[in-house]
């Protein structure tokens, strides 16, 4: 059901200037219930000036005094050719402009770990346009040399769950065009589910990174070689035998 614009200043309009009841008002307006009657306890909307619905074409007379009449009457926006189709609109996502200089990044991001996406995709995600896109592509972009890729999720620019699905249209896309994808780019396809629930590979520190078959309990231990006679402890200390301790004594 579509509503009317500057909702809640209409909701002010209306407590202040008919007896429609909270629940007819916040029907209309799309608010609860409670919001209505905060209003009219002065609790919500302060300071909010009221919009009048009927000035400005969103409500005809006829329907304030139907519903001001029967309280189970559903107030009903004015007909207006103008607005049709108007929630329907496509194009590029909205981005607030705290983070409009983020999507360089986020671009460059997509285009290097996920290149099956399309240009059309990238900009849905980031609420950008193709120019743009095509020129972080092509590294024609004015400030490519200081642009570093970051995650737009981690940007706020898009939820997983929307990376995820696009990244998933694209492989099934891929698929069905016959084409084979590597190793590295299925890889990429895991979605962040299935990701959270594997296990933790072991890392290499990569000090010893290719050593990894290397082993010191594995290697052939060789036979000493013979360095010839052993003599006993006295010859080998050349001890003085009883003479010499006779000759002391003389």
């Amino acid at each position: 059901m579509a509503k009317p614009i500057m909702a809640k200043a209409t909701a002010v309009w209306l407590v202040d200037n008919t007896t429609i009841s909270f629940k007819q008002i916040a029907d209309f307006v799309g608010m609860h219930e409670l919001e209505v009657q905060g209003i009219a306890d002065g609790d919500v909307a302060a300071g909010v000036k009221g919009f009048d619905p009927i000035a400005n074409n969103q409500l005809v007379q006829e329907e304030i005094d139907a519903a001001q009449d029967n309280v189970m009457h559903k107030l009903a926006l004015k007909f207006n050719a103008a607005a049709q189709g108007e929630e329907k609109r496509r194009g590029p996502r909205y981005t607030p402009l705290s983070k409009r200089q983020d999507r360089p990044a986020s671009i460059l991001w997509l285009v290097k770990f996920h290149p099956e996406l399309t240009d059309g995709q990238v900009g849905k995600l980031v609420g950008t346009t193709k120019p743009t896109i095509q020129a972080i592509r092509e590294r024609t972009h004015w400030n490519i040399n200081n642009i570093q890729p970051i995650d737009p999720v981690a940007l706020g620019l898009c939820k997983q769950s929307e990376l995820d699905a696009a990244v998933q249209k694209a492989a099934a896309k891929k698929a069905a065009d016959g084409e084979v994808m590597s190793d590295d780019e299925r890889r990429k396809l895991v979605s962040t589910e299935q990701s959270l629930g594997m296990e933790a590979e072991p890392k290499i520190p990569s000090a010893i990174e290719g050593l990894e078959t290397f082993s010191l309990g594995d290697a052939p231990v060789e036979p000493e070689e013979e360095t010839g006679d052993i003599h006993d402890a006295e010859s080998f200390f050349n001890l003085p035998g009883d003479d010499a301790e006779g000759d002391d004594d003389k």
